[in-house]
């Protein structure tokens, strides 16, 4: 047998489907049919002809009954306690019309109240009343026989097999409903994933070229400034575009390269975290702003995605301090590695900005990531003047 390729599920083959089951209406029609049939053979052979000598009105009566009474068959699938009912009629006014031998339909009543009756309280009852009625013509109005235990017996077993074979079938339904759920569920969380990666590379797209292009936009401008007055410090300014560029251009291609994996790639570089902030702020340093950086506790010791969402937090805050507060702004920056909590605080002393993140995806993005780690996020105006951005991330949940 060939072998399934990597990651394919063989696809689950369907039972197959018989003539009955596929024709439902044809099969009850020809079951009528071979009942009445049946039930006029059995009837003939009797020692002089029975019912079927049609002598007098009552035998044409005896032989219409049973007829209806088989009919009834067409319907025992929809109406089985019903069927049940008009069979078990049938045969009682056939009993006392006449000496024949029954009506064969009551066999398949008696399948059909077992397997279709969803009352099993009136499914018992019928098949009850019909043992009951075979019981006493053989059991009390005759000599008792191992014919009539057969046939009290028969009604049990026939009863008993639809309603075993009607639990299997509601069994089979709720497996088939539970897989239907499942496969569902399946690819609810398929497409809960597809929009949380979607969430997640929105992020680090923003991240990486909303900062970038801000140091390159204040560069270009310094640049464009002094270009007459001093043009080795617009070579210079127009160089850190250039690094700035090439850098932003680098992350991208990283970024991108987990979207479309190729084989026989060069290993991708590791994500940024804290130890990378000094070289980012020395970045920002050189645009204009003053930033200060303060570290304390085993920073080194982060979980990498905790270092990564550090280091996305503050580079988003100096980039909106870089596009907001201005290239005179003073920034303070500080991580606390504390017991059980990751703390960041980013305070400035320029003007603007915006609370909500309604300017933006920044802020927005930033209480998106951290809310997904577990931790809380303010942004707003500080006291004092300035803008303020306070992050924390718990370690416990971070390190499972």
């Amino acid at each position: 047998m060939a072998e399934l390729s990597a990651g394919t599920a063989p696809v689950p083959q369907r039972p197959a489907v018989g003539p009955f089951a596929r024709w439902p209406q044809l099969t009850d029609l020809l079951i009528a049919l071979l009942s009445f049939v049946l039930t006029l053979t059995l009837w003939s052979r009797g020692p002089d002809g029975g019912a079927l000598k049609l002598d007098s009105f009552a035998d044409v009566g005896i032989v219409l009954t049973a007829f209806v009474g088989n009919l009834a068959l067409l319907w025992r699938r929809s109406h089985p306690l019903q069927v049940h009912a008009v069979v078990l009629g049938a045969l009682v006014l056939v009993y006392f019309g006449s000496p024949s031998d029954g009506v064969v339909a009551l066999s398949f009543s008696l399948y059909s109240l077992g397997r279709y009756e969803a009352d099993f309280r009136a499914s018992l009852v019928g098949m009850l009343f019909a043992f009951a009625f075979v019981a006493t013509d053989h059991f009390v109005l005759n000599t008792p026989s191992a014919g009539g235990t057969m046939a009290s017996g028969m009604i049990v077993a026939l009863w008993y097999t639809g309603r075993r074979l009607r639990f299997r079938g509601e069994y089979l339904r709720l497996l088939e409903e539970r897989a239907d759920h499942l496969e569902r569920e399946r690819l609810v969380e398929a497409e809960r994933a597809v929009a949380a990666e979607r969430a997640r590379i929105a992020r680090e797209m923003h991240d990486i070229v909303a900062h970038q292009l801000s140091v390159m936009t204040v560069q270009a401008g310094a640049a464009k400034t002094v270009s007459r007055a001093d043009p080795e410090a617009a070579r210079e300014a127009m160089a850190s575009v250039e690094k700035a560029g090439r850098q932003a251009v680098a992350e991208m291609r990283e970024l991108l390269g987990v979207l479309r994996p190729v084989e026989g790639a060069r290993e991708l570089a590791p994500q940024p975290g804290v130890g990378d902030l000094p070289a980012l702020i020395g970045e920002v340093r050189d645009v204009g702003p003053t930033v200060h950086l303060d570290l304390e506790g085993p920073v080194a010791d982060l979980p990498p995605h905790l270092g990564l969402a550090v280091y996305r937090i503050v580079q988003e805050s100096l980039t909106n301090v870089i596009r907001h507060a201005g290239v005179e702004a003073q920034v303070e920056v500080r991580v606390d590695v504390l017991r059980d909590e990751v703390a960041v605080r980013i305070d400035d002393n320029g003007t603007g900005g915006s609370t909500d993140g309604s300017g933006g995806h920044g802020i927005i993005g930033m209480r998106e990531r951290i809310e997904l780690l577990g931790g809380s996020f303010s942004a707003g105006p500080c006291e004092e003047g300035g803008f303020g951005v306070r992050a924390t991330l718990p370690l416990e949940r971070g390190s499972n």
